[in-house]
């Protein structure tokens, strides 16, 4: 009996030992290094960027602090709204299963502005800012009809309202032409304007808008503009949350505008923008500009403008002046 009782203390002390070495090896296992460095390579990881919660808003303001004033909404403001919005007065449900499996994207460029409330201009933009050369192609970004093609000079320029099959409507911005009319059906991917610099803009952009009802939901609730799809076949409207992103990476939109740069490449500007001789240029500044926006977006350095104006790097815009750019 003794002998026995005393096997059993051993056997049952070697176990404690061998349960204690595998919590340990557990506790130090690690990915291998390869899967941890094909992680770091994909274009939209989401690692963190160090931003507490409470400073988003600030945090994204910083990476894009040369955007413009956002355009005013033409679903709420203005004479013509209630024409635009044709949801005014009408009951929308609290949530919505919305089909999007069915896409294009709009235009292959990347974000330059986010969707979001602009604390310097004390304004709502409720779409995202995609970057086009003037001219490029706009697509449909789902099957439906054309309910307006319009000109607003205050805010959206040329714009275009698709009404669509899964009951959303996007909005296209800042046009140079229109190629379709209203009450024409078309499918998504098909050609439905040129991008442009018309309205309110200081640069070539297309400003998209995703609506449901009339709530402007952030596009990048349903779209990846870094990888160019959907996040998922379906997108679940919310009155409590459609404001928000998924997994936006501020990281891979970077990453992709650099390889957009590289394979579009910005276009001169055409001659029809030239006046006079020797192809001099002007420009009247905008509220919210500064010197290095207007320098990119026009194609020629800031100490050039300068030069041309007799002003420095540091000199204060105001709204109206001009400016001579070549």
């Amino acid at each position: 009996m003794i002998l026995s009782q005393k096997i059993q203390n051993i056997t049952a002390g070697l176990m404690l030992v061998m349960l204690g070495c595998a919590a340990a090896a557990a506790q130090n296992y690690q990915l291998p290094g390869q899967h941890r460095l094909q992680h770091g390579d994909l274009l939209a990881n989401q690692e963190n960027t160090g931003a507490q919660v409470d400073n988003t808003t600030r945090y994204l303001e910083t990476l894009f602090n040369e955007e413009e004033e956002p355009e005013f909404d033409i679903y709420t403001e203005g004479w013509e709204s209630q024409h635009v919005n044709c949801y005014a007065g009408v009951d929308v449900p609290e949530t919505a299963e919305i089909d999007v499996s069915k896409f294009a994207m709009p235009v292959p460029g990347y974000i330059t502005s986010p969707y979001g409330y602009r604390r310097r201009f004390r304004r709502m933009h409720k779409g995202v800012d995609l970057k086009v050369n003037i001219g490029d192609t706009v697509y449909a970004a789902f099957d439906g009809r054309v309910r307006i093609t319009n000109y607003e000079r205050r805010g959206y320029g040329k714009y275009v309202v698709l009404r669509h099959t899964n009951d959303l409507e996007t909005v296209y911005g800042h046009l140079s032409a229109f190629l379709v009319e209203p009450d024409q059906y078309v499918k998504a991917g098909q050609p439905i304007a040129l991008g442009g610099n018309t309205g309110r803009s200081t640069g070539p952009h297309l400003h998209f808008e995703t609506r449901y009802m009339g709530y402007a939901i952030n596009p990048c609730a349903i779209f990846d503009f870094a990888n160019q799809t959907t996040h998922t076949d379906s997108y679940t409207f919310d009155k409590h949350t459609y404001q928000n992103a998924r997994n936006f990476s501020p990281k891979a939109n970077a990453e992709y505008a650099q390889a957009y740069r590289a394979k579009y490449p910005s276009k001169p500007a055409p001659a029809s923008a030239k006046s006079g001789k020797g192809g001099s240029k002007s420009y009247v500044v905008r509220k919210g500009d500064t010197l290095g926006r207007i320098a990119a977006r026009n194609g020629t350095k800031v100490a050039t403008i300068c030069k041309l104006n007799g002003i420095s790097s540091k000199s204060t815009l105001r709204p109206g002046q001009k400016l001579r750019l070549r």
